[in-house]
């Protein structure tokens, strides 16, 4: 079986750091010089997938000066991708630091509306690529453009191709889940919102995934709940991992990181519990790291070294 990843992302962005003494309303506020990073869901798996030494392609659309530049970015960490040229401009995220407080302003934009040729383009690369890879990731927000059924038209695609496909997004995943997917994956707080009711954690969410597992939606379902941890569950497996103590200096990107060692150790065929060790260790090593950076491999694999053990529920 291939161990690829293979990451489509609608909507990507330019992600701009930059970090200022106070926040106050009325005079301007003095920023140092910013970082831009490439940015966006399955952008970022790609950048993780990458650095810890795993074989991956990232899908994306982008146009304008600002995808000119997130090419420039992916180019420079060497990151293999697959650009589906559009119109409109690849937006930019903008986050900014009080270095006082340590307090974060995160500003997200919208993104550019696709056209119906734009989004052919982009299914036409996930199609040319699937069959090569052992996991495809759909990450991230929806442009406008692409309808209710875009990510159900990527899961079918990717089935007919023998590819595993993983949805990463809150975004308009009804269709998604009613046509099936491999792996879904959100946080508790976009969990509750498809569920129309608070989760608890963890018992009631693995009820919920349990519940959805067995009715088709995914053959795994993998719910995270910041310093609570992440649960893992299959049919008849129900796995949850506190994450290791770590200072936090950025969260920016943690999530993504997450969703790439999860893909990565599944990829190569490892099982669910070391599927999840690596998945709480990669986003925990993001935390480590400042700004829109994400993590280091040293920090990855130490902290997979030092995990805490997996519970049964």
């Amino acid at each position: 079986m291939p161990s690829s990843i293979l990451t489509l992302t609608p909507n990507p962005a330019l992600d701009v750091w930059t970090t200022t003494a106070r926040f106050r309303v009325g005079p301007k506020l003095r920023c140092t010089a910013p970082k831009i990073d490439p940015g966006g869901g399955g952008v970022n798996v790609s950048r993780v997938v990458h650095r810890l030494g795993g074989d991956t392609t990232a899908i994306h659309a982008a146009g304008g000066r600002t995808g000119e530049e997130l090419a420039a970015c992916l180019d420079r960490e060497g990151v293999p991708a697959e650009r589906c040229a559009i119109e409109g401009a690849t937006r930019e995220d903008f986050s900014v630091c009080a270095t006082e407080t340590g307090d974060v302003l995160r500003f997200v934009t919208p993104g550019p509306a696709l056209r119906a040729r734009e989004i052919g383009d982009l299914l036409d690369r996930l199609r040319d690529h699937a069959a090569t890879a052992s996991l495809v990731v759909g990450s991230g927000s929806l442009p406008d453009g692409t309808g209710d059924d875009f990510w159900a038209k990527a899961a079918m695609l990717c089935e007919d191709a023998g590819a595993r496909f993983v949805l990463d997004s809150h975004d308009r995943v009804g269709p998604a889940l009613e046509a099936g997917v491999f792996c879904f994956r959100e946080n508790t707080d976009a969990i509750a919102g498809i569920a129309g009711r608070d989760v608890g954690w963890p018992e009631d969410a693995a009820d919920w995934a349990e519940d959805r597992v067995r009715s088709g939606a995914a053959e795994m379902i993998v719910i995270t709940e910041g310093a609570q941890g992440a649960l893992l569950v299959q049919r008849d497996l129900r796995l949850v991992l506190s994450p290791p103590l770590v200072e936090v200096r950025s969260a920016i990107g943690a999530g993504d990181s997450f969703v790439a060692g999860l893909c990565l150790a599944l990829a190569r065929g490892e099982d669910p519990d070391a599927a999840l060790r690596l998945a709480v260790a990669t986003a925990a090593a993001t935390l480590l790291t400042p700004g829109t950076e994400l993590c280091r491999k040293d920090d990855v694999d130490r902290l997979v070294a030092e995990s805490n053990q997996v519970r049964r529920i």
